[in-house]
């Protein structure tokens, strides 16, 4: 078996303070895995700048000067961690037999790639990289963290459980995932679609090397919510089974009022309407809000528009691959 081209998809949004901390490290582990001939030397990192305002394009620049493994290509704004991984991913399948996607703070524990380059040499064509453990999270964000996947699983989002967006596709894979033209991205549930064997590799997170997060709770729970409104139509199933039990309610009600009315028991009151008003008309909103978001989702999947554009590249502007 020839030795897989291996591509590293790193996004990056701000990421001066860390870039050059954990370049090295994404470096020495490629390296590593050249001189163990578990990979051709033609194999890249490839960063994918998301529209930053700091100097991390200019970082990437350098690097990709001083280092001929690395390429870089810029976003002509912000389209968000998805959109950047996906730039990254299209972008490279032509031109690998793997890729595997990581983000760029150092957290996830390096040294899996290795591991995950072993599973595919063993015929998997998705490698997981799954959290062991959340013992570097507070309680706070280890339950919270949970707690998303578990929602996720619930509403019918088929996803690995403490896995988020560091996994290794073959190139058969990229290829299948190019023809998702969806715009409203949740990528852990898309590639969970696609299916091919999949196995899961187990690592440790470390604390961040540098920086600080761009993903507050606050982007968990709208990325959880895009997910779910992405690829389920199970809150509308929900909505649809809440509005027959409201209804049935009602329907028992009728016939209490009805019964009390005969038998001279019925009395005045605004307390009991009002609280039956306020019920139903909060079901109402909050079901006319669920059904606003999907229908907002298929108003952006008419329009057809890009996901993502390209403004630059290293490498004097040829595309990731041409200088092979």
């Amino acid at each position: 078996m020839k030795k897989p081209i291996l591509y590293v998809i790193i996004p990056c949004y701000n990421e001066e303070e860390v870039l050059e901390l954990t370049c090295g490290i994404f470096t020495d582990e490629i390296n590593e895995l050249i001189r163990k001939n578990k990979i051709s030397e033609k194999s890249r990192i490839v960063y994918i700048d998301d529209g930053s305002r700091d100097k991390t394009w200019d970082i990437i620049t350098r690097l990709s000067i001083d280092n001929i493994c690395i390429n870089g290509i810029r976003l002509s704004r912000n389209r968000g961690h998805q959109n950047a991984v996906l730039a990254g991913l299209l972008e490279s399948k032509d031109v690998c037999d793997i890729s595997i996607t990581i983000d760029c703070d150092g957290q996830d524990d390096i040294h899996a790639m290795e591991n995950m380059v072993d599973a595919y040499t063993d015929g998997a064509d998705i490698v997981y990289g799954v959290r062991s453990d959340r013992s570097t999270d507070t309680f706070f964000k280890r339950f919270t963290a949970e707690a998303y996947y578990r929602l996720l699983n619930m509403m019918g989002v088929e996803v690995i459980f403490n896995h988020a967006d560091y996994r290794l596709m073959s190139s058969k894979v990229l290829q299948e995932l190019s023809k998702f033209k969806e715009v409203n991205l949740f990528l852990r549930g898309m590639v969970s679609l696609i299916g091919y064997k999949s196995t899961s590799v187990y690592y440790g997170r470390h604390e961040r090397m540098g920086g600080k997060s761009h993903y507050p709770l606050r982007k968990m729970l709208i990325l959880a919510f895009d997910g779910i409104t992405s690829l389920s139509v199970k809150p509308i199933r929900l909505i649809t089974a809440l509005g027959f039990f409201i209804a049935f309610l009602s329907f028992i009600g009728i016939i209490w009022i009805v019964i009390g009315t005969i038998n001279g028991n019925t009395i005045e009151g605004w307390a009991s309407s009002t609280c039956l008003i306020c019920l139903v008309s909060g079901v109402q909103m909050m079901s006319l809000g669920v059904i606003g978001e999907y229908i907002g989702k298929i108003y952006l999947e008419v329009k057809a528009r890009p996901r993502y554009i390209v403004s630059e590249r290293t490498d004097k502007g040829k595309k990731i691959g041409e200088h092979e």
